[in-house]
């Protein structure tokens, strides 16, 4: 088979690999979509930057997986052949505390954590090897372009979210409005949030935004924006943040544009951040959580919520590649002047 690998260097390279047997409490997974993240683009694409957990080994690339069961392995025990299923991507030794508690991104075991697409083959191929443990099922209202994203965007999102927790009460302020930001938009709405204002610096995802109806006000990105949000909460600001941008002005806005006892939490990757302690955290009782990826159970309660709620991640996804076009795929990603994109096999390509 043909896969997917990340030299470094800006650009992708197809190599052939042989289709991989499952081993004992493994699975053999026909992948049906896989989605480009924002971190394979700022510590793989360009540089391998990433150390420890983001340490890049020349495997694979894609860990934003979903697809069918093809062959299952000895001793699994939920799964079968056909089921369709999203992976879970960070394969962790499974003992540790937090792996106990599903954060299988958390795992503290050097030797057994490997993430799919970083430190073993991930989804950039028409077949994949997971470890059952990983694997959560996607029902059959979501399409496997939606489960994709549940792998890691809408999953990260949620969690950081539950932590500040979004109601009908709450006004929601997005900085950063790529996938993952528009995604934060998505899932606020359907957590209850009736304002939500949206800031970028790219226009092409501002008119994303615009487009798809995700916020009611979105902003150009700028050194007025603390006093625009409050212009438009009736000068109190809003009571929730959610930072996908990483970027040190965008994460200043989000805290100061937050009102009294207000909550922000930070989810972007990277960057820096300055603040001035006593104004715009202590004296206004504001709360700053910082949030990475998400669990196991949280994932698969987002899956069961986003049926519930009618919530189609693949509407945020603009472009679908074929797997020979990948090059093409990971470039428009890096230029951020996209939504999602995601390389897609069989049914999913033609959709």
């Amino acid at each position: 088979m043909t896969g997917a690998v990340l030299p470094g260097d800006s650009s992708t390279q197809l190599k052939e690999f042989a289709i991989p047997e499952p081993g004992h409490g493994e699975v053999l997974i026909r992948v049906k979509a896989s989605t480009i993240c924002g971190s394979d683009i700022r510590c793989i694409y360009h540089e391998h930057l990433g150390k420890g957990p983001e340490g890049y080994q020349g495997v694979i690339a894609g860990h934003e997986p979903s697809g069918q069961i093809e062959k299952v392995g000895p001793g699994c025990r939920q799964f079968k052949n056909g089921d369709r299923v999203v992976v879970y991507h960070i394969s962790g030794c499974g003992v540790c505390n937090d792996c106990r508690r599903g954060y299988m991104i958390s795992c503290t075991n050097e030797k057994y954590r490997r993430a799919y697409g970083w430190q073993r083959d991930g989804g950039m191929a028409p077949y994949m090897i997971a470890e059952e443990k990983d694997l959560l099922a996607l029902p059959d209202e979501l399409s496997y372009v939606d489960g994709a994203q549940v792998a890691c965007g809408f999953g990260t999102v949620y969690e950081g979210l539950e932590k500040i927790g979004i109601s009908g009460n709450d006004a929601v302020l997005v900085t950063g409005l790529g996938p993952v930001g528009l995604a934060a938009a998505v899932l606020s709405r359907a957590l209850g949030a009736k304002l939500i204002i949206g800031t970028d610096a790219i226009d092409e995802r501002l008119q994303i935004a615009k487009d798809l109806g995700l916020c009611d006000h979105v902003l150009k990105a700028g050194p007025d924006n603390v006093e625009e949000i409050r212009a438009l909460t009736g000068g109190h600001g809003v009571e929730r943040a959610v930072d996908c941008s990483a970027h040190h002005a965008a994460r200043k806005t989000a805290v100061q544009a937050t009102r009294k006892w207000g909550k922000i939490v930070l989810i972007g990757e990277g960057g820096t951040m300055d603040l001035n302690p006593s104004p715009d955290l202590i004296h206004d009782q504001k709360t700053i959580y910082g949030s990475w990826v998400t669990s196991t159970w949280r994932m698969e309660e987002l899956l069961e919520r986003l049926v519930r709620w009618g919530v189609k991640p693949s509407e945020l996804v603009t472009h679908r590649f074929a797997l020979e076009n990948v090059s093409d795929a990971y470039s428009l990603m890096a230029s951020g002047k996209c939504g999602k994109v995601a390389v897609c096999f069989d049914e999913e390509l033609d959709v």
